[in-house]
Order: C-alpha cells, then structure tokens, then sequence
C-alpha cells in the first residue's frame, strides 16, 4: 500500500525522495521494497530498528534528572542553551544541549515549561452594519515626500456599510492628537448619535493612545481593535489604501509638498465617494450609497434589464442580473468551522 501511494503521488508531479520522506521513509528503503516485489519477494517490513542500546545512552535516573532540572523553578523559563552553560559555570554537567532538547521533547516539555502560556490574542469580535454610521474602519499611511525616509502621513476614515471616505486628513507627523481631531470632525459632520458607531482600527499608538481613548468616550463611539501584526483584521482600510496607491495618477516618486499632497488626496476622495462605482454595493458609488440614493439607481437598472429582456427573450439564457441592494456589511466575519 505505501508503495502504491507513493507511486501515485510522483505520477501526480511529486518529487520522489521528498515523498518517501513525507512518511518518514528513507528513499533508499522504498527502492529495496521495490526491487523485492519485483523480484517476487515477500513484502513484509522487516524494520526491526537497533538491536542493542547504544553503550552511551542515558539511564532512566539521568534522563529524570534531566527533566527535574529543566523544570524546576530556576530553569523552568530558559531554553537548554542557557541552562546547561549555567550549570558548567557551577561545575556541574548532566547532559549535553541537544540531549536537553531531545528529552524535553520526548516528554512534551519543549514547547512551554513555565506556569504561564504564550499570550494568545483573540479574533476580534464580528461587527454587522446594515446602514450608515455603524461601522467605521480607519487607519494611517504613508505618503512619500521629496526627502528620502520622510513622509506624510494620510489619515483615512472609512464607513464600512456605503464605504464611503467620511474623513481625510494629511499631516507632517504621526499623532493621536491628530487622529482625535479627524475623528471628532467626521462625527460632527456626519451627526453621528452618541452608542450607535463602533470605530476599528489596527493596535497603533495613535490609535490606542490616551488622547485617542478620550476622545472616543467623549463622542460614545465604541472602539474596536484588529489583532497586533494582522491586517486582514482591517481589510477595508487596507483595501482602500490599496486603490488610492494604484490609481494611475498616483506619484509614484512622491508628493512636492504637503499642499500638494493634500491637493491630491481631496481629489482621490471625491472621485472615491462621488464618481467612483465600488464593486462590493452593486457598482453604485458610495456617496449615493450613504445617502439612500441607491435604491432608486439600482431599481432603474434593473428596469432596464427587464425591458431588454422582455424585448429580446431568445439571448437571456440564465436569469437577470441581482441589482437588489446589499443589506448588510461585515467586518471580520467569523469562519463557518468556529461557527459550527
């Protein structure tokens, strides 16, 4: 049988010696067993592995001797490298590095020792909009300046259910006092009710700050935060930085000067929100979306589909194309395997 696995598996484009070893077999016992049943030779395994103890193995006492010392208060938070120079310091030798780590790891105790565990940050919470100032997504980037390793920096506020832009600001420098001012601004304009807005955003210091914090519970919006180093977490942000990079007018060797860089980015914004068909809401723009517009936009093409349709049936093979809105809009949607 593993013969036949591993044959099928090179006539489907696998690599001979990598596949014996994915079964943990030494290619040169794969060609032996090949040769025997070609040769019509029982295929029994006749591995039968080392016949004596090696002379210079440890006993059973040093090998718990081994694991007392690894995991007693003193060493229970250092790795072997580190504990085995500390007790040949003290004169004192039990067992070589690697023997630590080859019996730690037979007792399962290579991993963590310690009384403690690896913090392990948890996804955040799935957040559902179904209307305009519920979820907004924001986060900061870099613009490049005419000096090389200094920038600008863009700060983008996103909602997530119309993805409309609500606030763009550039600044000369990365700050939470900066952060609060957009922020405030963009609720204020939009009148945005105190407990009906959650704000997501990466784990930065603008972001986490203090001054960030005060704001946010000044204006009762509810923070929410992406995992450290994940940014699938705020995959609209990241999303729209992404098509404000790609733009074809983008410069790519940089902006002359923040007023010029500020110049462009009240460009982007209002060819995003005002122009722009977005091709998550049914290719209708965001600002129509945010303002309740879409519904006649999206009914009048469907209007038009029904009358081309009806006009020439013989070249609709399949139904109409779905112009319904789209009613709801999640961020960080929980995988169906954690759900079941």
């Amino acid at each position: 049988m593993i013969l036949d696995l591993i044959e099928e598996a090179a006539d489907a484009g696998a690599r001979f010696k990598p596949a014996c070893r994915c079964i943990s077999l030494d290619p040169r016992t794969v060609q032996r067993w090949r040769r025997r049943r070609d040769t019509g030779d029982s295929l029994d395994d006749q591995r039968h592995g080392p016949r004596t103890k090696p002379a210079n193995a440890l006993s059973t006492t040093e090998r718990a001797e081994v694991v007392r010392v690894a995991t007693s208060r003193e060493f229970v938070d250092l790795p072997p490298s580190q504990i085995v120079p500390i007790l040949a310091d003290r004169g004192i030798f039990i067992a070589s590095e690697s023997t630590f780590y080859r019996v730690l790891r037979a007792n399962e105790l290579s991993a963590h020792r310690g009384p403690t565990r690896p913090r392990r940050h948890q996804r955040p919470a799935t957040l559902t909009a179904t209307g305009p100032n519920q979820v907004w997504s924001w986060d900061i980037t870099y613009l490049k300046s005419p000096i090389i390793g200094q920038f600008y920096y863009l700060y983008l506020v996103v909602d997530v259910w119309s993805r409309k832009i609500v606030g763009a600001a550039v600044q000369d420098t990365e700050s939470a006092e900066h952060a609060s001012r957009l922020i405030t601004q963009a609720a204020r304009t939009h009148a945005v009710e105190r407990a009906s807005l959650v704000l997501h955003s990466d784990n930065g210091g603008p972001m986490k700050g203090s001054t960030m914090l005060a704001t946010l519970q000044r204006l009762g919006i509810v923070p929410s935060f992406s995992r450290p180093r994940v940014s699938d977490d705020n995959a609209y942000s990241e999303s729209l930085f992404r098509t404000l990079k790609y733009r074809p007018e983008y410069p790519r060797r940089g902006f002359a000067s923040l007023e010029t860089s500020r110049d462009w980015v009240d460009g982007f914004v209002h060819w995003y929100n005002e122009l722009h068909l977005h091709s998550a809401i049914r290719f209708v723009t965001p600002a129509d979306r945010h303002a309740g517009r879409e519904h006649d936009v999206l009914a009048a093409r469907a209007g038009v589909y029904e009358h081309a349709r009806r006009k020439r049936p013989d070249r609709w093979s399949q139904s109409m194309r779905d112009w319904a809105p789209i009613a709801t809009v999640t961020l960080n949607r929980e995988r169906q395997s954690a759900v079941a």
